[in-house]
């Protein structure tokens, strides 16, 4: 009988501790979300940019705070955070922390990012304005395209290739 109780509560025990393991693995997502405040951004774009508010619309109700800023000088802003032309979209985001986020990124791949920053990394960058990209939505119509993780030293690698569903 004693053999029988303790296997049953080693059982026990084990469900309550895969239980728990489970119930607390979180995603990059939830990481972020799950501290009570949504992660801030402020935004710059222009004051006419149609596709920048549907960005900032979308980033909001994917749980991110935005600040927007007009401007008729992005090329400033984008020179001043270290945006390399070849990687320069319409609209430039910066978190809290200073990281720049460049154009039409899936706020999840933010989420990923602001979790845990790569080091020597300044940011994410989807260069120009791909269509299908968040903000950038026509229709059925989708490209392929790369974000990229933008080096402090001017370089970049693929962060997350998007590929268009056929």
């Amino acid at each position: 009988m004693k053999y029988l109780f303790n296997k049953l509560f080693m059982l026990g025990f084990l469900i309550l501790v895969l239980s728990a393991i489970t119930t607390k693995t979180a995603t990059a997502e939830n990481i972020i979300m799950s501290s009570g405040t949504e992660p801030m951004l402020d935004v710059y774009k222009s004051p006419s940019c149609g596709c920048c508010q549907n960005w900032i619309d979308y980033a909001e109700h994917a749980g991110f705070r935005a600040t927007v800023h007009d401007t008729d000088n992005m090329s400033q802003i984008k020179a001043e955070r270290g945006i390399l032309p070849q990687y320069q979209s319409c609209h430039t985001s910066v978190s809290e922390d200073g990281f720049i986020f460049e154009g039409h990124i899936p706020a999840n791949l933010v989420k990923r990012f602001l979790a845990n920053p790569p080091t020597d990394a300044i940011g994410l960058a989807a260069p120009g304005m791909p269509m299908g990209s968040p903000g950038m939505e026509m229709g059925n119509r989708r490209d392929d395209y790369d974000v990229l993780l933008l080096k402090s030293d001017g370089t970049s690698t693929i962060f997350e290739q998007i590929i268009a569903a056929k």
